[in-house]
Parts: C-alpha cells; sequence; structure tokens
C-alpha cells in the first residue's frame, strides 16, 4: 500500500483534506509543537511527530532530524501542506521527485509569501493555487496542476485568500492521487499527468467513465 507523510506549521486544513479524501497518509510531521494540525491526526489514529525548528542550530541539523521522522515511516511521496520552513537542497534532493506542494498563487507568480496581498496590489484579475514538485529553488518546481479563482473589486486579502483555499481543498487531494497512482511524468519542467481533463470551473478532474 502506497504511504503519504504530510508535513505541517499550522492548522492543517489541506491535511484534512487529504485524509478525508480517503488519502493513505500514514503520519503528520511538524516543526511546531502548537500546530492544531496535530490534533486531528491523532484523532484519526494518524502517527505524528514534532520536529521543532527552534531546537536546532542551523538548518542543516533541523533538516537531518526532520528527514529521520519522515524516513521513520518509509513515505512514497512527501507532501508540504501549509509547511512554513525553507528546506535545504540536501533536504530537497533526498525526496527528489516525490516531494510535493501546494502553494497559494498561480505560480510562477507570486513565489513566497504573503500572496494574496501582492495579487491584489498587483492588480491581478486571477489568482489561486498551484501544486507543484519541490527542487531546490523556492517555488519553481515542476507544476502539477493549478486552479484559479477571479479576483474581485471588493476582494480583501482574507476573502480572496478563502477563496483561494477552497481550490487547494480539491487541488491538492487530486494531484496526491494522480502520483501514487502512477500517472505523472516530469520532463524538465514540465509534468504530464495522463488521462485528466481541464473544466471550465478552473480545477483539474476526472475524465467521465
Amino acid at each position: 500500500m502506497a504511504r503519504v507523510v504530510v508535513l505541517i506549521s499550522g492548522r492543517g486544513s489541506n491535511l484534512r483534506a487529504l485524509v478525508e479524501a480517503a488519502l493513505p497518509v500514514v503520519a503528520v510531521v511538524s516543526n511546531r509543537p502548537d500546530a492544531a494540525g496535530l490534533g486531528f491526526a491523532a484523532e484519526r489514529g494518524i502517527a505524528t511527530a514534532v520536529v521543532d525548528h527552534k531546537a536546532y542550530a542551523d538548518r542543516d541539523s533541523f533538516d537531518t532530524a526532520l528527514a529521520n521522522a519522515v524516513d521513520a515511516h518509509a513515505p512514497d511521496l512527501v507532501v508540504l501542506a501549509g509547511f512554513m520552513r525553507v528546506l535545504t537542497p540536501g533536504f530537497v534532493r533526498r525526496y527528489a521527485g516525490r516531494l510535493m506542494n501546494v502553494h497559494p498563487s498561480l505560480l510562477p507568480a507570486f513565489p513566497g509569501l504573503d500572496t494574496h496581498a501582492r495579487a491584489l496590489a498587483a492588480g491581478s484579475k486571477l489568482h489561486g493555487c498551484s501544486v507543484h514538485f519541490v527542487t531546490e529553488a523556492l517555488d519553481e518546481g515542476p507544476i502539477v496542476a493549478q486552479a484559479a479563482v477571479p479576483v474581485l473589486d471588493d476582494d480583501s486579502p482574507e476573502t480572496l485568500a478563502a477563496r483561494v483555499l477552497r481550490q487547494e481543498h480539491r487541488l491538492l487531494p487530486a494531484a496526491v492521487r494522480w502520483f501514487l497512482e502512477g500517472r505523472m511524468a516530469i520532463n524538465g519542467a514540465r509534468v504530464r499527468v495522463r488521462d485528466t481533463v481541464a473544466h471550465a470551473d478552473d480545477t483539474l478532474a476526472e475524465p467521465a467513465p
């Protein structure tokens, strides 16, 4: 059976979406002991671990401890679901091709933080989220799938974030399932996903049987 380890830093709403989609999440690891998502995982009988970044002198030692916690569960895929730490190149190389992230923008637009406020400040008419493979460059890995939402005239960063988050909850489980089903092929900066179609509701879905 396939195995997924999820890394979180906070409430774990994307973690919840993965679990509720019946995906094989076997462990949740957080860099914050107070992350609310740990409680959700424990309630569902999912193994949890904390690797507190504040307990380590540098990024390399933290990432070594983090990798040990991840490897204890022998994952086929590691998913960053609101994990708010920049990972070292060594960590990224360790899980090359099986380290996936969900980012709240239509990459390559707005990598990094504060994406919703930046989209509003830039006058964007469309905003959204991306699921991508993680590489050593921040938020620049091959894009698996994206979902877009319109930017409304009266949007605030909070209202826009809420609308994007609903798309994250749809897109990330789909992308993880495609990976576990062996339907992805990475060719340089491009990811091909077999047997999917784009729909007018701005998300990707399974084709009709």
